[in-house]
């Protein structure tokens, strides 16, 4: 009779997360106490594993996980409940970014489980491994790498910002009204990207500032996927198939967000159709994959089904990667400004160096990407900002074979392995004792140019083989917004404004970036 009485007390622990919280709470005030591995370390409990520690914690997850990995060398193993099958390595020691992005990039590969959390995206080049991303990426790297299209990127963003942005915050100016900074360029990069994906621009960021239920289906997923990396599978897929919780809002999200990409893909391969030759054919980045998908060799050209679904998948990945990035770094960019004012008058005087060098009767500057290109200080300001707030703050990564990773820890299969980039940004032994402080100046050597450094050590844009693709074309877009703005306008935090990251696989702020837009009187 025990022994039925405790399988089914098992059981219910298995089901209902709520009742395994409910014990992990019991244990929350011991999470405060030291223990012998050092201040702040999680406790290891006997069934409950490190769990309360991360419920405690979890409201300031990413300043809690900078903490752990301190105070454990940058390398820590958290261990789940006994019945969660969750143990995750966090790290974010460089040498084991080196060699799980770079020397040993076989042995890991995003993985099924991966896969199976970041559902939503597919089988697009993010959630692919082996052949399918090798062809992928392939195909990917030319049609972004083409010249024509850097130059639609280029001339796309400065349209954008010269027609929308600038317009918008001037209007703002005048009102002088407190808006949500981060709003506006979320905005801004989602009307971009789409331009960039789709060849449309769908108006989002517009005076009136309408809604886009495409935009805001993006929200409410890349929140959903962040408490798939917490919960047990078992879990958020029971509530997958209840449709309750954080669940239900990622399936009404999907359905939003493949409507809209169903109409694009319609539209494009209509205006194909249309079109007598393929330079007549628009520069966007899915009409490049239709024109050019008998040489993809990744899908069945006779199966127009699984054409659609391939090129759906990439449309999400572009939308995805393209909109929340930018937006969310250049969100974290201009606070990081309003609290370094010498940093700012720097980029000013650079962009007015520009100025001089052509004669311009506009009442508001607008700068080409060529000649942003020659701004040193600029570019230095941008990764170090980037550095403290890199806009996807976890890397997340399986294991094929059993090996030790350079800092001496097991890599086992079956453990899942989590590169904590908010953090590394923020070890003393990384980035010196001044790693707190925005300070563009690290990135500039003593002959005035840009100093490389290497991509495992600094990690925004991944690294290794799978090294972001979209990388030139995320500081041609920044460069874009941050001259015209910092050159026409000031930007002043509204004075009582909590700042802090919201929690989600994007780095967004909780509570947006409140501000006043004043214009420069020398603009």
């Amino acid at each position: 009779m025990a022994a039925r009485l405790l399988a089914a007390s098992l059981c219910l622990l298995q089901t209902y997360p709520e009742i395994l919280i409910s014990v992990a709470c019991f244990f929350f005030f011991y999470c405060y106490q030291k223990t012998d591995k050092g201040p702040g370390i999680p406790v290891n409990w006997p069934f409950v594993g490190m769990l309360p520690a991360l419920l405690a914690h979890f409201h300031h997850l990413h300043d809690w996980s900078t903490m752990v990995l301190k105070e454990t060398g940058c390398t820590f193993l958290f261990h789940g409940s006994w019945f969660s099958g969750i143990d995750v390595l966090f790290t974010c020691d460089p040498a084991n970014v080196h060699h799980v992005f770079g020397a040993n990039f076989l042995n890991y590969p995003k993985g099924d489980d991966f896969k199976e959390i970041f559902d939503i995206l597919g089988d697009g080049i993010f959630n692919s491994d082996a052949e399918s991303w090798r062809t992928q990426r392939m195909r990917a790297h030319n049609l972004i790498s083409d010249q024509r299209f850097r130059s639609f990127v280029a001339q796309s963003s400065r349209n954008k910002v010269e027609k929308g942005l600038i317009p918008l915050l001037d209007q703002l100016a005048k009102q002088d009204i407190a808006v949500d900074l981060q709003d506006v360029f979320l905005r801004l990069t989602f009307d971009i990207t789409s331009y960039l994906v789709f060849g449309a621009d769908p108006g989002c960021l517009s005076i009136g500032f309408p809604t886009v239920p495409f935009a805001e289906a993006m929200d409410d997923a890349t929140e959903a996927l962040l408490f798939r990396h917490i919960l047990r599978p078992a879990w958020w897929k029971l509530q997958r198939w209840l449709r309750i919780g954080k669940e239900k809002k990622l399936a009404l999200a999907w359905e939003v967000m493949d409507q809209f990409i169903t109409q694009r893909i319609a539209e494009k391969k209509e205006e194909r159709n249309k079109s007598r030759s393929h330079e007549e054919a628009p520069r966007d980045l899915l009409s490049s994959y239709i024109n050019d998908c008998d040489v993809l060799h990744v899908v069945d050209m006779e199966n127009p089904m699984e054409l659609d679904k391939f090129l759906r998948d990439t449309a999400m990945t572009f939308m995805t990667a393209g909109r929340d990035t930018t937006g969310t770094a250049l969100t974290w960019f201009f606070w990081l400004l309003s609290k370094n004012p010498l940093v700012e008058l720097k980029i000013l005087e650079e962009l007015k160096s520009l100025r001089k060098q052509r004669s311009c009767s506009d009442p508001m500057t607008v700068f080409d990407a060529e000649e942003l290109k020659k701004l040193v200080y600029l570019h230095a300001a941008l990764c170090e900002s980037l550095r403290l707030y890199p806009p996807v703050p976890f890397e997340h990564k399986g294991v094929l074979q059993p090996e030790v990773l350079p800092s001496g820890h097991k890599a086992q299969p079956g453990t899942k392995i989590l590169f904590v980039l908010y953090a590394m940004g923020r070890m003393e032994g990384v980035w010196g004792k001044d790693c707190l402080e925005f300070k563009p100046e690290r990135w500039i050597s003593e002959k005035g140019k840009l100093r490389h450094e290497p991509s495992y050590k600094f990690s925004a844009f991944t690294s290794g083989p799978r090294t972001c693709l979209g990388k030139d074309i995320a500081f041609t877009q920044m460069k874009a917004v941050v001259a015209a703005m910092v050159y026409n306008f000031h930007v002043d935090v509204v004075e009582g404004h909590v700042v802090e990251p919201k929690i989600s696989i994007i780095l967004h702020m909780k509570n947006g970036l409140m501000v006043r837009i004043r214009k420069r009187a020398s603009a």
